[in-house]
């Protein structure tokens, strides 16, 4: 397809009383007590500094920063995917309301469209592309609030996910992709379209990953397919969109 325009420590000090000199022995009892803090001092700190080595360790293997990062990609949104189990998503436009179901075998695609929702990336979009009788795409605006909001995600590719064998029939939902430089034919993370098609279109067949299917609203997707464009295939009037969570 063309190119469209993210000890508590607790320690107790237990001293017993002895027969000897009170003084002395109040003394040696003090200065065991504060060696004993001064200790306890000492471990509390050695181990709040490996708990935040730990840590920065984890998120720097992980990723777990925006932008993300290319190289960390893939254990990222393994990572993510397996905090954010969630595979149902309502795409809600003034038409109606479109639900899809993400597929568990597209592992990559899943976890990054959940982020996506869950960071609010999609309600600042549109339809931004109907092609009767094809696809409609959406995940793109004209304001620069997504910009920004692609600027602080990422601009990492996601790498394809053809082996789960999903098809582009009717009702699919897939990846758009880059054409320049992608012989490899990763996704875009940002960008989604729906099979419009009734007979589908398996010339985008391992050209572009299904990572789900539309499981109630294709007549609100068609309703969508029958809007106006200018010639870059853009609605005249936007069709706005705001993504949700199902579970």
């Amino acid at each position: 397809m063309r190119p469209s325009h993210f000890i508590i420590l607790i320690f107790s000090v237990s001293f017993f009383a002895s027969c000897e000199d009170n003084k002395s022995s109040q003394k040696s009892a003090a200065e065991t007590v504060a060696e004993k803090i001064q200790n306890a001092d000492s471990t509390a700190t050695g181990v709040a500094e490996n708990i935040s080595e730990e840590k920065e360790e984890t998120e720097e293997a992980l990723g777990d920063a925006y932008p993300i990062p290319q190289e960390k990609l893939i254990p990222f949104l393994t990572e993510y995917g397996k905090k954010n189990p969630e595979n149902r998503v309502r795409i809600k436009t003034s038409f109606g309301d479109i639900e899809v179901r993400l597929f568990r075998d597209t592992p990559l695609h899943r976890a990054n469209f959940i982020m996506l929702v869950k960071k609010g990336y999609f309600n600042d979009t549109y339809f931004h592309r109907v092609a009767p009788g094809f696809v409609i795409q959406g995940g793109n605006s004209d304001n620069i609030s997504t910009n920004e909001m692609r600027h602080d995600i990422g601009s990492y590719l996601i790498p394809s996910e053809f082996d789960a064998g999903h098809k582009h029939t009717y009702g699919a939902f897939s990846a758009a992709k880059y054409s320049e430089q992608n012989v490899s034919k990763a996704s875009s993370p940002y960008e989604f379209f729906i099979v419009m098609d009734k007979g589908g279109s398996p010339h985008l067949n391992n050209d572009h990953t299904v990572f789900g299917e539309v499981t109630n609203g294709m007549d609100v997707a068609e309703k969508i397919v029958q809007v106006e464009t200018g010639q870059s295939e853009w609605p005249i009037d936007n069709v706005y969109i705001d993504v949700e969570i199902i579970e």
